[in-house]
């Protein structure tokens, strides 16, 4: 499923290029999540209908430029496999998804009126990241460190990487909620949602041990 989701967000954003500018802006606006919109059909501002809310489920699947696929696919590719042979297949599609859903649902309801598209696997992948985290703390995560003027290599334990990445994402998110709500275009609550969200239902798809008895 690992493969099969890279291949899949690859192709999509391969459709995108094709698209021209004119035809790609129209893309992204009908299926990138844009809270504003979101918030207008709720307030009866916009046509009732499932096609307002499917963005909460395309939105994942679109990026803004080759070097926001190739690092999102990266971080999937690093951690999704180990979390996949954890869960299994099915149940480890199921819980991608719904840790985007629940990314993107943190990052709207933190910028219910803001006007740009979010987009991208980042809210899934936090979430697959979360999982990792509980499945493997102490897992060893190669790193380049910088050390005065050196660049080092360093092996430390997945808690302290991930956990450190999970810091940076909530002062961003912070600071974006401080600020305006929105930095850069860059959805910090969706990544807080997705990481918190696998974590909390990361137990609800693992796998229970057989206990095996013998009969008497």
């Amino acid at each position: 499923m690992t493969v099969l989701l890279i291949l899949v967000n690859t192709a999509v954003f391969i459709y995108e290029v094709s698209l021209g500018s004119g035809g790609l802006t129209r893309f992204v606006s009908q299926n990138a999540l844009v809270p504003g919109h979101v918030t207008a059909y709720f307030s009866g501002g916009a046509p009732a209908g499932p096609l307002n809310l499917l963005p909460f489920f395309t939105s994942m699947f679109l990026h803004g430029g080759w070097v926001h696929l190739i690092g999102n696919m990266w971080f999937l590719w690093i951690f999704g496999d180990n979390v996949e042979d954890r869960l299994g297949h099915v149940r480890y599609l199921v819980f991608y998804i719904l840790c985007g859903l629940i990314g993107n649902v943190a990052h709207y309801a933190l910028n219910p009126a803001s006007a740009l598209p979010a987009l991208g696997a980042s809210g899934a992948i936090a979430g697959v990241l979360g999982a990792y985290v509980l499945s493997y703390p102490g897992a060893r995560i190669l790193v380049l460190l910088p050390i005065f003027f050196f660049i080092q290599f360093v092996e430390l334990p997945a808690l302290v990487v991930l956990g450190f990445w999970f810091v940076l994402q909530f002062l961003n998110g912070a600071a974006s909620v401080v600020a305006s709500g929105e930095a850069g275009g860059v959805a910090w609550w969706a990544h807080i949602g997705g990481f918190l969200g696998g974590m909390l239902i990361f137990n609800l798809f693992r796998p229970r041990p057989r206990v095996w008895y013998e009969r008497r």
